[in-house]
């Protein structure tokens, strides 16, 4: 059988279609993702908690205040692809690692948009917006594709199922992820260089 010849516009087109085959992982990753960031939002955090993400985020800044506008696009693009590729390719284990990695960021992000708030009102939420339009999907589709891939095991020819899963993921994570994660990286490099 001859092999098909090398098509960009079609392999691009497969991808979303097993985005779309995929999209009850996808949605499942995104309702676990909001339900905790709700939490982290409205639930007030122990001070251990606390005392985690502040450092977190101080040891973030500590990184990050000398930085040009090329050089944080750059942290920012290769912090997300290690993200996404880590919680892609690790949900190999039953599935685990991203819904673990889904109720991790959904809760951060909840507990540092509370704190933005408190600090500088509610309209804080509208500028810190754009800085998920691209990198919040990339992310979503990584978990959601990882955790379609743990269940592999669960499938009747599980080896058959599991090259299918790799194959299919490894092409969005190469078509549709990484142009999403580039896209991302240079919006949030920019706005917090000019911010």
């Amino acid at each position: 059988m001859r092999r098909k010849k090398f098509n960009l516009k079609r392999e691009y087109n497969d991808s979303w279609g097993y985005i779309k085959e995929s999209r009850n992982f996808i949605y499942f990753i995104i309702g676990v993702f909001f339900v905790f960031a709700l939490i982290g939002f409205f639930a007030p955090a122990s001070e251990d908690i606390t005392k985690i993400i502040l450092e977190f985020i101080e040891k973030l800044l500590e990184q990050t205040k000398d930085m040009s506008a090329g050089e944080l696009v750059r942290f920012i693009f290769v912090n997300n692809l290690q993200s996404s590729f880590f919680g892609l390719f690790f949900g190999i284990i039953l599935g685990i690692f991203p819904v673990f990695a889904a109720i991790i960021n959904g809760y951060v992000l909840g507990f540092v948009g509370a704190m933005s708030v408190d600090a500088e009102g509610i309209f804080i939420l509208g500028r810190l917006l754009p800085h998920g339009i691209f990198e919040l999907p990339a992310i979503f589709i990584s978990l959601g594709l990882g955790l379609k891939m743990g269940s592999f095991i669960f499938q009747k020819e599980k080896r058959k199922s599991f090259k299918k899963y790799f194959r299919d993921s490894l092409k969005v994570f190469l078509f549709i992820v990484f142009p999403l994660l580039i896209i991302a990286a240079i919006i949030e490099g920019f706005l917090i260089a000019i911010g």
